[in-house]
C-alpha cells in the first residue's frame, strides 16, 4: 500500500482538469499515442460538444518515478461547475489528496474556494498546482500572491504547468507521488469498499466502481450490501486504464470496478459499503450526504406511451447520478409525467439532453421552481415543490422561501452592475473582501427563486464574462408569495402554474401571457389568454379568430342577407368555442421556460 497514491482534480469550470488528465495518461503511457485524443476521460458526446466533465472518471496510472519505485496512481477527474458539486464531494472521499487547478490568466475564481474548502473538510492533502502558464495573458506572480494571501498556500508549495504544452507535467506527478500520503492501513482485515459511482449496463447489469479501505475483492467471492443486507456473487472485476480492464482481485488502497448479478439499480446505492459475505464487517463507512435538490420541474413524454420508457430511463441516470431525485405526477395538460429534483439549472438542462439522446424520448419540461415551506393556520408545516400543491391563501399564516449565501467574484469595474442586478433581483448585501488591487469577492443572500432564472447569465453579461460565482444554502426567510395561475378560454393549465414573490408576479405572467400569445395558432374562434391570482385577472392577451369572408359569393340585393350570413357565422364560432379545446404546442412551454427572468 506504501506505493499507492489516490488524488483528483479540482478546480473551477475551465481550468484545464480535462487536459491536464489528458498529459498524466500521455506521460505514463497509460494511453499510446495513436489512441490518444483530446479529452479522453470525456465519455459522453455531451462532454465533448459542450467542452465541460458532468461525470467524475476514475483512471489507474503506472508511474516510475526519479527515486526509481512504481508507483499505482490512481486519478479521478470531476467536474467544474457548481451544479455538479456533489461529484466533486464523492470523489474526494474516495482520495487522499488533490490538485487544486488554478488557470493562471484568471486566478482564483469562486468555484475554486468552494472546492479547496470542500477538500479540507475531507482533511486532503491539497497541491496547488498553476496551470496555462503559456498564455500570453498569463499573471504567474500575481497569482501565486492571491494563493498565499486567499488560501493560506505558501508560494514555494505552488506547481507551474502547461497542461497544452505538456510543460511541468513530470514535477506535478512527483509532487503528486512525493507529498499525498499513501492508504491508511486498516487494524482489521475485514472487507470494507465504498461505492463512489456507478453505472448501469444493458448486458452486464450495475457496474460498481469502488475504492477498497480493508480486505481484498476477487472473482466469485459473495459480498453484501451493509444499508439492505443483500447478498451477490461478484463475476467480474478490474481497474480503469481507462477503458474497464479484468483482473484477478482487488486490494486494499486500490480504486477498481465489480459487476455481479445485480439488476437491480437500488440494489448498489452509491455511498453503500460493500462486505464479505461470510465475514462481514461490524460497522460501514461513512457514506455521503445526502444531495438536496434545489430545483423542481416536471418532465412529460410528448407521446404518452413513452411513460413507462421514461421512468426506466430516469430509473439508470439516478444509479448513475445519485442527485438526482424524481416521483410519478399527473398534469391535465400534460398527462403522466415525473416531477424531478435538481442541483441547479445547468443539472436540470443536461438530465433532459440525456433522456432525449440516449432514450430516444421526446421531453415537455415545465416550468423550474423551488421548494417552499408553509404553516397553515392550523399550523400544520408542508413543504412544496410544485405550484399544484399550494394551498388556498386563506389558510395560510407564514410562507417562507430558501435563501442562498452567493459569493461573486468580479473586478473592481464591475462592482457597480452587479450590485445593481443584486438589487434586481431581491438580495441582500452582506460584505466585500478585497483579493488583491483588481479584484472583490461580493457575499450577498439571495432567494434561490431569482438565481434559478437568468441570474448566471445576466451576470456574465454585465461583467463581459469576468465575474464568477457560487452559492450555498442558506436557510428558509419569511416572504410574500403568490401562486399564477394561467387560463385559456377560462380553463387552468395546470403545467403553466408558477410560484413567484408578490413584487415580479405580474412582469412574469405578463411575459408569459404574450409569448403563449405568439406560440398559440389560430382558432376559427376567439382565444383568451389569462393570468389571474387567486380570482384576480392580473393581465390578459386575445388570439384574434382566423376570419372567413362568408359573404364573398353575396353581391347585390338587400343587406339583410349579408347580415343573415354572418349572424350565422357568428353563432356557429360561439358553438365552436363551447366545444372546441385548445392544444397547446410543445414549443410553447419551451418559450415560457427561456422567459422567467
Amino acid at each position: 500500500m506504501k506505493n499507492i497514491r489516490n488524488f483528483c482534480i479540482i478546480a473551477h469550470i475551465d481550468h484545464g482538469k480535462s487536459t491536464l488528465s489528458d498529459r498524466l495518461l500521455q506521460l505514463t503511457h497509460t494511453i499510446s499515442d495513436r489512441d490518444m485524443k483530446n479529452q479522453i476521460l470525456d465519455s459522453m458526446d455531451l462532454e465533448r460538444e459542450r467542452g465541460i466533465t458532468i461525470k467524475m472518471q476514475a483512471v489507474r496510472l503506472e508511474y516510475k518515478a526519479k527515486d526509481n519505485n512504481n508507483y499505482i496512481i490512481n486519478l479521478i477527474d470531476t467536474p467544474g461547475h457548481v451544479d455538479f458539486s456533489y461529484e466533486v464531494s464523492r470523489s474526494l472521499a474516495a482520495c487522499e489528496g488533490a490538485l487544486l487547478l488554478i488557470d493562471a490568466a484568471q486566478g482564483i475564481e469562486a468555484q475554486t474556494m468552494a472546492n479547496f474548502y470542500l477538500a479540507l473538510e475531507h482533511d486532503l492533502e491539497i497541491i496547488p498546482v498553476i496551470n496555462k502558464i503559456d498564455l500570453p495573458s498569463a499573471d504567474i506572480k500575481k497569482v501565486i500572491s492571491e494563493i498565499e494571501i486567499v488560501l493560506g498556500i505558501p508560494q514555494e508549495d505552488c506547481l507551474l504547468c502547461s497542461a497544452k504544452t505538456g510543460k511541468g507535467i513530470t514535477e506535478v506527478l512527483e509532487a503528486v507521488v512525493n507529498k499525498i500520503p499513501p492508504p491508511e492501513e486498516e487494524n482489521s482485515s475485514k472487507l470494507k469498499a465504498l461505492i463512489f459511482d456507478a453505472h448501469y449496463d444493458v448486458y452486464r447489469g450495475v457496474i460498481s466502481y469502488v475504492r477498497i479501505f480493508s480486505g481484498s475483492l476477487h472473482k466469485g467471492q459473495k459480498i453484501k450490501m451493509m444499508s439492505n443486507d443483500k447478498t451477490f456473487e461478484v463475476l467480474d472485476l478490474g481497474f480503469f486504464r481507462p477503458g474497464m480492464t479484468p483482473a484477478k482481485s482487488i486490494e486494499a488502497g486500490e480504486v477498481g470496478y465489480l459487476t455481479g448479478n445485480i439488476k437491480k439499480v437500488e440494489d448498489a446505492k452509491v455511498g453503500d459499503t460493500i462486505t464479505d459475505a461470510r465475514q462481514p464487517a461490524k460497522e460501514p463507512l461513512p457514506g455521503y450526504k445526502e444531495a438536496k435538490p434545489m430545483v423542481f420541474c416536471g418532465f412529460y413524454p410528448v407521446d404518452t406511451t413513452d411513460y413507462q420508457i421514461l421512468k426506466d430511463a430516469l430509473d439508470k441516470l439516478k444509479l448513475n447520478d445519485s442527485s438526482l431525485h424524481f416521483i410519478p405526477e399527473s398534469s391535465q395538460a400534460l398527462g403522466f409525467g415525473f416531477r424531478c429534483g435538481f442541483l441547479g439549472l445547468l443539472h436540470m438542462e443536461i438530465i433532459q439532453e440525456r433522456i432525449e439522446r440516449e432514450f430516444n424520448i421526446d421531453l415537455v419540461a415545465t416550468a423550474p421552481n423551488t421548494t417552499y415551506r408553509i404553516t397553515k393556520t392550523n399550523n400544520e408545516k408542508i413543504t412544496i415543490d410544485n405550484p399544484n400543491d399550494f394551498p388556498p391563501v386563506q389558510n395560510i399564516l407564514i410562507m417562507e422561501e430558501p435563501f442562498m449565501e452567493l459569493s461573486i467574484i468580479t473586478p473592481n469595474n464591475y462592482i457597480g452592475p452587479v450590485m445593481d442586478l443584486v438589487r434586481d433581483h431581491r438580495g441582500e448585501y452582506k460584505k466585500t473582501e478585497y483579493l488583491d488591487a483588481d479584484r472583490q469577492l461580493v457575499i450577498c443572500h439571495i432567494p434561490l427563486n431569482e438565481i434559478i432564472a437568468s441570474f448566471f447569465d445576466q451576470l456574465k453579461s454585465c461583467t463581459r464574462g469576468y465575474a464568477s460565482m457560487d452559492y450555498s444554502f442558506d436557510g428558509y426567510r419569511p416572504s410574500k408569495l403568490v401562486k399564477v395561475n394561467i387560463l385559456i378560454n377560462g380553463e387552468i393549465v395546470d403545467a403553466l402554474s408558477f410560484i413567484a414573490h408578490e413584487s415580479k408576479s405580474r412582469t412574469i405572467a405578463t411575459k408569459m401571457v404574450l409569448k403563449l400569445k405568439e406560440q398559440i395558432p389560430k382558432q376559427m374562434y376567439e382565444i383568451a389568454i389569462q393570468a389571474a391570482i387567486g380570482g384576480k385577472i392580473i393581465c390578459r392577451e386575445t388570439i384574434k379568430a382566423l376570419r372567413k369572408n362568408v359573404t364573398a359569393k353575396c353581391y347585390g340585393g338587400d343587406i339583410s342577407r349579408k347580415r343573415k350570413l354572418l349572424e350565422k357565422q357568428k353563432a356557429g364560432k360561439k358553438k365552436m368555442k363551447r366545444l372546441g379545446s385548445i392544444d397547446v404546442p410543445k414549443e410553447a412551454f419551451l418559450a415560457v421556460l427561456k422567459i422567467r427572468d
